[in-house]
């Protein structure tokens, strides 16, 4: 029986031809390299090849990051102007709220204001029929003479 694991044991261990390494110094100094014009003329073809598909690439991965950056624009834009609809809204309530005779009214009856007698109320936004009243304000055109 211990034959026979020696045995198995052996084998185990050495399998296969030994091999041997020698150290052969070779001195290639001597050698001239032989241009083939066939594989420059390839890997020309090679190079402008991927230099195109690099170019291809980059200007993809440029435009595709330029749109992400103005989707993100867009949106902040359009954030910005619902922000400025709500103060807009929240200003035409406020001025509403600011107009209303009511509040005026009570406002000036509180300041110790009086209502306006009947003659007392004139409306600039009409023109005045008699021209010899006393005028405040009037618009007459200017001619501009420019010299240069």
């Amino acid at each position: 029986m211990q034959t026979a694991a020696s045995t198995s044991q052996r084998n185990r261990t050495w399998t296969g031809t030994p091999e041997v390494y020698f150290h052969k110094v070779i001195d290639n100094s001597r050698l001239v390299k032989v241009e083939d014009p066939t594989r420059v003329r390839e890997m020309r073809m090679l190079m402008v090849s991927l230099c195109c598909l690099f170019l291809f690439v980059m200007t993809y991965a440029v435009q595709h990051f330029k749109s992400i950056e103005y989707g993100y624009h867009i949106a902040s834009v359009k954030n910005q102007r619902d922000a400025l609809y709500e103060m807009k809204r929240a200003l035409q309530l406020e001025e509403a709220s600011l107009r209303d005779p009511q509040r005026i009214d009570t406002l000036a009856r509180h300041m110790g204001f009086q209502s306006p007698q009947a003659g007392q109320v004139m409306h600039l936004d009409v023109p005045m029929q008699d021209s010899s009243a006393a005028v405040m304000a009037s618009v007459s055109p200017v001619s501009v003479i420019s010299a240069r």
